[in-house]
């Protein structure tokens, strides 16, 4: 089947990340800073389930311009790391940052370390029938690692680690998330969806255009090559197999974490189910590639924004422009930012704008269905644990 919309991911020219030069001058701003890490997040509709999002940090102080696209399962061109994957890279390189945190402050020597992570998700239901639903499941994360802490002080100083995670705070507990609806320019009230307080955020058009590389000669995301293969259980490969009309399937995303000689992140993301390729993402708290935070705010508006293409897609309707406004809070992590408590975030704020033909009641539709397929909006709805195996090498 052929593949939805043009690839013009591949067909501009213009390198997949990079940090943004001139946040100021394409509008972009943060969010007031409430909790320790306030991140705002422009995402906009490229063609197709190609995506293109803008996010800037409170505390970096940095802005990212990043790009996702689907592979054959959605009809997709495969050019760039699809929605989950940015979720699971930068979980996994905030595991990261507070294992390497914990061991400075306790004094703990850690000769050798590798992080295996996998996620997983549900969808089940009938997109005809609106019964369709997405869901999230507890991640298994394996810890490859050298140190001369015993069995019982090792497992003990992981899992404190873990709930350091700033991304705890979405874990742990059940978060509904808050939205805005804009349709052709004004504002509409939601439906089912909890709604925002306050008004609908200006829309950020076509100010995407305006933002330019600053220097920087890393290659920040890769393709690597089809994952290898393993067993999985209500796997989808087929083309266009995302779009069938009864699902009841199991998605697996996974990532591998290790830190390089320069102190950069090398994270590979896996695409086990639905199948496809593995991409290469580097991630770095100081500014040279995009910090944890950044991945994860843009792989939930990412995951949302597809969830608007699918059910247009799959019902036929009338969306041929979209884009969001989505406002993440974190904490500081318990041992990277010295807090000393477990990780917390904050609801998840959107403002969508769409334009369509379709009625008032079409596009309260398509949020309330985007919004309940989304599966990181499913993650943050859902209390989580993180299971724990450790490997010693």
């Amino acid at each position: 089947m052929a593949a939805m919309g043009k690839d013009v991911i591949r067909e501009s020219g213009v390198v997949p990340f990079f940090k943004v030069a001139n946040a100021g001058e394409v509008g972009i701003d943060t969010p007031a800073n409430r909790k320790g890490d306030a991140l705002r997040t422009w995402i906009r509709s490229l063609s197709g389930f190609q995506k293109e999002a803008l996010v800037r940090s409170a505390k970096t102080g940095d802005t990212w311009r990043l790009v996702s696209d689907e592979g054959p399962y959605l009809n997709g061109h495969d050019a760039a790391p699809c929605p989950l994957a940015f979720l699971s890279t930068g979980m996994v390189a905030s595991f990261m940052n507070e294992i390497l945190a914990l061991a400075g402050k306790q004094g703990v020597e850690i000769r050798k370390l590798k992080l295996i992570q996998d996620n997983y998700y549900t969808m089940k239901g009938s997109m005809p029938k609106r019964t369709m639903v997405g869901g999230a499941e507890n991640i298994d994360l394996q810890v490859e690692i050298d140190c001369d802490l015993d069995d019982a002080s090792l497992n003990a100083f992981l899992i404190n680690a873990t709930y350091a995670s700033p991304l705890n705070g979405l874990m742990r507990g059940q978060l509904e998330s808050l939205f805005k609806l804009g349709k052709n320019g004004r504002e509409l009230a939601t439906a089912q969806v909890a709604e925002l307080d306050g008004a609908l955020f200006p829309d950020p058009g076509n100010h995407f255009d305006l933002a330019r590389r600053a220097a920087g000669d890393l290659t920040l995301m890769e393709p690597v090559g089809p994952t290898p293969k393993k067993d999985v259980v209500k796997g989808t490969t087929a083309g266009g197999s995302s779009l069938s009309d009864e699902q009841d399937r199991r998605l697996n995303i996974g990532a591998v974490a290790v830190l390089r000689e320069d102190g950069i992140k090398d994270l590979q993301q896996m695409q086990y189910s639905p199948y496809g390729t593995s991409f290469r993402f580097l991630s770095s708290e100081d500014g040279r590639a995009p910090d944890a935070n950044t991945l994860i705010s843009a792989g939930i508006a990412f995951c949302f924004m597809t969830q608007f293409g699918r059910f247009v897609s799959m019902l036929k309707l009338d969306l041929p422009d979209y884009r969001i406004v989505q406002d993440t809070h974190f904490s500081l992590g318990g041992a990277s930012g010295g807090t000393g408590r477990a990780g917390e975030a904050d609801p998840i704020e959107t403002h969508v704008y769409l334009e369509t033909g379709e009625s008032d009641e079409t596009a309260q539709e398509m949020l309330d269905i985007s919004e309940k397929t989304c599966f990181l909006h499913a993650f943050c709805r859902t209390d989580l644990k993180t299971r724990l195996k450790v490997q010693r090498v």
